[in-house]
């Protein structure tokens, strides 16, 4: 008993009913003037043609979201676009829905007037006063058990403002909701943003934990080498490195910020000798290899090469410490190689070990996957490898 009379302490029920019989406002006007079939049919024509005006759909979205779905946290109410009409299925579909509107408004008023004055007069030819109101149905007898038969019209009306309101959502949400190309343009954007915001994570990762590493070696080395020239530079290192990471913060909260705002260019392969210069300063001994036009390298494979490269050499600072590590970047054949060695200590140079589980290493192979290309990481032959082979096309 409860949950049937739930529906009615919620004040969208309320508003759906309002904005059922809304649509009959200025068609009722005409029966002023006129009192005849054809104001009926001509407020049915002119609502067809309002209908093939696009920003028409703008108007109806707006004030559907307003009265019809009301404040839900359970996710089912129907999606109601706000976009004006892009195509002519849409304004069919806006014609219909307010064909229908107008359809519903006339049911639901006549209803919504009626069964009160229906109730009025059992109630009253029950008492022994005779029928009060002019209703659609005339109570001419008065009998006693007209007064219980009361309560049925009113059940209906209930009724009627209730289903009337659900079935007007449901109506809205198939003609007044997005079209199989907007949602797969929502779709496309939501998958957008979702990439975004992956490849954000990835270089908060790559940057901010290259410069970490950066300045935990050379703080590290600088206390156990005790020179202060080392010192000095080590110092100089880590300013070095850590202002390169304040830069791509600031540049990553910016885009976080303004989503719509163009981003400054991010660091390409043309930068590597800065990741280079780090490396060796903290006291990696790089020995790197370029071949090939690098600067024609299209701009996201440039992009992604250059953070791949950036965690390679991190995970060889962070990993193995000062050692000789090699660098080859080669741009051949429409293809480009990056390839990172460097010795393994002793206890990781058994089978399956060495720093390949780690977070890094798996953006790294995910990068690669993602333009079209394939990483492979783990030893080989002592070494610590990590093989990138990206296509330029």
């Amino acid at each position: 008993m409860v949950r049937m009379l739930r529906p009615f302490t919620r004040a969208v029920t309320y508003k759906r009913w309002l904005h059922i019989v809304v649509a009959i406002v200025w068609p009722s006007l005409w029966l002023f003037v006129e009192e005849a079939w054809w104001t009926q049919v001509t407020a049915a024509v002119l609502l067809g043609l309002a209908g093939l005006v696009p920003v028409t759909r703008v108007v109806e979205g707006f004030q559907a979201r307003l009265l019809l779905i009301g404040h839900r946290r359970d996710g089912e109410s129907p999606e109601i676009v706000t976009t004006p009409s892009a195509t002519w299925a849409d304004r069919g579909r806006t014609v219909l829905w307010l064909e229908a509107r107008l359809c519903l408004g006339w049911t639901v008023a006549h209803l919504s007037l009626q069964l009160p004055l229906l109730a009025v007069d059992l109630l009253t030819t029950g008492l022994g006063l005779g029928p009060l109101a002019d209703g659609f149905v005339t109570v001419e007898d008065n009998r006693w058990w007209h007064v219980p038969l009361a309560l049925v019209p009113l059940i209906l009306c209930s009724v009627v403002v209730v289903w009337s309101g659900r079935c007007v959502t449901a109506l809205a949400g198939r003609l007044l909701g997005p079209s199989r190309a907007e949602r797969l343009a929502a779709l496309e954007e939501r998958t957008e943003q979702l990439l975004e915001r992956t490849r954000i994570a990835r270089e908060l990762h790559d940057s901010i934990g290259h410069a970490l590493t950066v300045a935990v070696v050379q703080a590290g080395a600088a206390r156990a080498a005790g020179d202060p020239e080392f010192t000095d530079r080590a110092l100089s290192a880590i300013e070095e490195t850590g202002r390169t990471a304040l830069e791509d913060l600031e540049r990553v909260l910016g885009v976080l910020r303004e989503s719509r705002k163009p981003v400054s260019s991010r660091p390409t392969l043309a930068d590597a000798d800065r990741l280079l210069d780090s490396a060796r300063a903290s006291g990696a001994k790089v020995d790197a290899e370029v071949t090939g036009p690098v600067d024609t390298v299209p701009g996201p494979v440039s992009r992604e090469g250059y953070r791949i490269l950036q965690e390679a050499l991190t995970n060889v600072l962070r990993h193995a410490g000062a050692v000789p590590a090699l660098v080859r970047v080669q741009v051949t054949d429409g293809t480009l190689v990056l390839a990172i060695r460097n010795p393994l200590p002793e206890p990781m140079s058994g089978p399956g070990s060495g720093p390949g589980r780690g977070s890094g290493l798996r953006g790294i192979r995910e990068r690669a996957a993602l333009l079209g290309g394939r990483a492979r990481t783990g030893p080989d032959e002592g070494d610590w490898q990590v093989h990138v082979e990206l296509p330029l096309s």
